[in-house]
């Protein structure tokens, strides 16, 4: 059964960072493909980033502020937010294939 558990979320200006976090339980967590993705309300869900090995990607509206990490001795994935804006504003979620983290809120203020 794998298990994802996401934290670091928060409220924060404009400008500001935050580092959200992702514990996947899992024997085999480094050959995992892992993604963040986000939720705004009242919109669907939307890819932000992945990494697969050391491999990333990410949407357009991030790149350049946001960077993806993984730690395999912590089975740990990263999501480094810098240069926020209030449109990065929602619920942050971790995946791992078909498993999903239940969220993470995270809030930019103007």
């Amino acid at each position: 059964q794998v298990q994802l558990v996401e934290s670091g979320g928060g409220l924060v200006q404009a400008g500001g960072s935050l580092r959200l976090s992702c514990v996947v339980s899992g024997r085999t967590f480094s050959y995992y493909v892992m993604s963040w993705f986000r939720q705004a309300p009242g919109k669907e869900r939307e890819f932000v980033a992945t990494i697969s090995g050391t491999i990333t990607n990410y949407t357009d509206s991030v790149k350049g502020r946001f960077t993806i990490s993984r730690d395999n001795a912590k089975n740990t994935v990263y999501l480094q937010m810098d240069s926020l804006k209030p449109e990065d504003t929602a619920v942050y979620f971790c995946n791992a294939y078909q498993h999903w983290g239940q969220g993470t809120q995270v809030t930019v203020s103007s």
